[in-house]
């Protein structure tokens, strides 16, 4: 079965929706930022505190590169992984992409004391710019959920059907 590949702003759901979309297709679910966590030994707001967004969009690249060779998998992919074209692209050979479309007023809500997002460490009008530039890209997901004001159950039932729809 071809890969389901979760985009979308920090904070969207991806990580939350996609344990629970991967149970219920009885597929493996893996988090691309748990991944680089676990390989780099430290927390991403270490690593980029320490390396900087350079080595960590990098490891990234890595990361993705390594799982679109696999199959049967829900992936869980960092805000910044799925807003980059060539990641798209590749993706989007490999499976289904699914943006789960939020507000940038439910981020910040969602967000509001979570220590661990360097993003988030900037001015509000920064954080906007970066989420609206994000969305040129998510845009060219094969699948689009709009997951404001919905749980994660409601918006994997809505994925699921957009799937089969497909």
């Amino acid at each position: 079965m071809k890969n389901i590949y979760l985009v979308g702003f920090m904070g969207s759901g991806k990580s939350t929706v996609g344990k629970i979309l991967a149970e219920k297709l009885n597929m493996n679910f893996i988090d691309i930022d748990k991944l680089i966590e676990e390989k780099e030994g430290m927390k991403i707001k270490d690593i980029f505190e320490q390396k900087g967004e350079g080595y960590f969009r990098e490891l990234e690249r890595k990361q993705i590169e390594a799982v679109v060779k696999q199959e049967g998998l829900v992936v869980s992919t960092g805000g910044g992984l799925g807003a980059n074209l060539d990641n798209m692209n590749l993706m989007k050979k490999n499976g289904d992409v699914v943006w789960l479309d939020v507000s940038l007023n439910t981020v910040l809500d969602r967000l509001k004391n979570d220590q661990d997002r360097p993003l988030l460490k900037q001015p509000t009008e920064k954080i906007r710019q970066l989420f609206e530039e994000r969305k040129n890209v998510y845009r060219l997901a094969n699948i689009r959920i709009n997951a404001d004001k919905k749980t994660p159950s409601q918006i994997v039932e809505e994925i699921l059907t957009k799937i089969k729809r497909r």
